[in-house]
Order: structure tokens, then sequence, then C-alpha cells
């Protein structure tokens, strides 16, 4: 396939991140086809044939058409879900079931495409139990952690492990009062586990001791890691208190993040560490279609120019 096609960024409205590798694709005069899948049908249509010479025909938006034979990366970053208001409600989630197989499918099997990432390797990898599994099989360290919905394992585990944080093992979209709010990862003790526990799963896992946290940034080949300070538990509650510093992993973590990225199949991943008193990174998780763009202003690390050299699929 030739690579002066589109590159193709499937997004919300609402993505600085998106915005900014788009404007620098925009400047390498890359042509750029963006689209959220959440506007189908209302405002994106597909035409789609599958012959034996494979996928072909277009998606359209309202400002630009883009022939899915020539894509030649796509960034799948957050874009929303289907919605039909309109319909009953049984209607809705008959259409919803058809967008989703019908356009995801069609995105997801684009002929000679570069997928940053592909979206059912994303599907994959946001299993935390899984992601921990193979963390440990590439050789990085992880807290032991526990995932139950039995209170009495539960108190056990918090006894025999703590002290001990409670994190949740995804993060849907969580509103109190009306405003959406972070469900903070939190330090937990056994009194506090009652009956609620089997209500559903938890992951329970043993606080490191940290000095600081890590997020490793890795796109395509390229590896960008950074030291934040903030003490802070959980960095993500007050960005107002977080310092950043380039950093230098210890020896053997890029080999596994290399075998870890490889295991899920992905190109692009954010990687969360705690790093102890003793200077020893443990794996927390990896997000792979995390934030990252707002760690280059204070680093000066060349990460928007690094995914747009991605996807242009300029050699690395």
């Amino acid at each position: 396939m030739s690579n002066d096609g589109p590159v193709m960024v499937v997004t919300m409205v609402d993505d600085p991140t998106a915005d900014l590798v788009i404007n620098e694709l925009h400047d390498r005069c890359v042509p750029v086809v963006r689209l959220d899948s959440g506007d189908f049908p209302a405002t994106l249509s597909v035409a789609a044939t599958i012959t034996e010479a494979g996928i072909g025909g277009t998606l359209a938006t309202p400002t630009r058409t883009a022939d899915l034979s020539r894509v030649r990366s796509l960034y799948y970053r957050r874009p929303s879900g289907f919605a039909f208001p309109h319909l009953s409600e049984q209607d809705a989630r008959f259409a919803v079931t058809q967008a989703r197989y019908g356009l995801g499918g069609v995105l997801a099997s684009l002929p000679g495409c570069l997928y940053v990432n592909h979206p059912h390797r994303i599907g994959d990898a946001e299993f935390k139990p899984s992601g921990l599994a193979a963390a440990v099989r590439c050789g990085f360290k992880v807290p032991d952690t526990m995932v139950t919905s039995d209170p009495t394992a539960a108190r056990k585990f918090v006894k025999d492990h703590g002290p001990a944080i409670y994190k949740p093992l995804s993060t849907p979209l969580y509103r109190v009062d009306g405003v959406s709010c972070t469900v903070e990862v939190g330090e937990v003790t056994a009194d506090q586990l009652d009956e609620r526990v089997a209500g559903t799963a938890h992951l329970f896992q043993r606080l490191v001791d940290k000095a600081a946290d890590a997020r490793v940034t890795v796109i395509g080949d390229r590896v960008f890691p950074v030291r934040i300070d903030s003490g802070l538990l959980d960095w993500r509650t007050d960005y107002a208190k977080l310092s950043y510093g380039v950093v230098r992993p210890p020896d053997g973590i890029q080999a596994a993040l290399k075998r870890y990225l490889a295991h899920f199949g992905l190109v692009f991943g954010a990687f969360d560490f705690a790093i102890d008193r003793d200077g020893a990174w443990w794996f927390l998780e990896c997000n792979p279609s995390g934030q990252w763009a707002w760690l280059e202003p204070p680093t000066g690390l060349p990460m928007v120019a690094a995914m747009a050299d991605l996807l242009e699929r300029r050699p690395q």
C-alpha cells in the first residue's frame, strides 16, 4: 500500500491530545480524516464493500471522505459511544449493536493500515488482571494483588499483605450530584471491608512504599520515561502538586516494556510505575489509550513529533 493516504483519527470532539497530533500532521502536509464513531449515523456514513480484493469503499464526514483502501494509519483515541435517543429502548439496543459490529468491524479491518492501537488489542489490554499477569511474565516487579468478591478473602489478603490499597478494575463514567468524578485509588484496612464486597469484583493490592511515580510513554520504538513527584497516593487527584523530570529506568525495564507491548499487539502504551524508596520500579498498569501530551511542555520530550512520525509511518 502507498503511504500517501490519509491518517484517520478516531476520537471525540474534545480531545486536546489529538488536536496537537493533528496540527503536527497538518504542518507536515499529511492528510488527516478525523471522526468520532459516536457521530454514526447522524453525520458519519459508511459504504464498505468486501470482495476478493478485501475491504474497500468510503467513510464520509461532513467535510472529509476517506477511501478505506488507502488509509495509512488509524489513531484510535477516545471516541464517544453510539447513541440512538430517538428510538425505543429495544430498537436503540439493536441499532447500537449493529453499529458496533458493522462500523466497528470495518474500522478494525482496514488493509495495510497501521493501528495505534488496534481497537481489539486495546480491548484485550484494558483488563487489569490480564495486564498484571502479563507484566509478571514480561519481567516487571508487580505488587501482590487480589481480585475478589469474597469479603473473607479480601480481609485476609489485606491483613496478610497490608498496608493495602483498593483501585477500580475499570473507570466508567461516575457522577456524584451530576458532577463527573474519578474513582480514586485509596488505602484500605481489613475492618473497612464488609459484606458489600460480595456485590461485585474488587481489586486489592499491596501498597508500595513509594518515593515517586513514573509514567513511561512508549510510542513505536521510542520510550519517554518521566518521574512524577507529588507526595500523593494517587497523583491524578491534584495535578497542581506534580513536578516532573526525565528519568532513566533501571536495567531491564525497557526490554520488559517491549515484551509487554508485543504480548498485547500494541505499538503505544502509557505505563505507570511506583518507585520505592530503594529505587525499584513496581508495575502498576499500562493504559493502551492513555494520556501523554501534558508531559511534553515540562520535560521538553518530543512526544507529539514522535506520534506524528509513527502515524505518518516515517522511519523512527
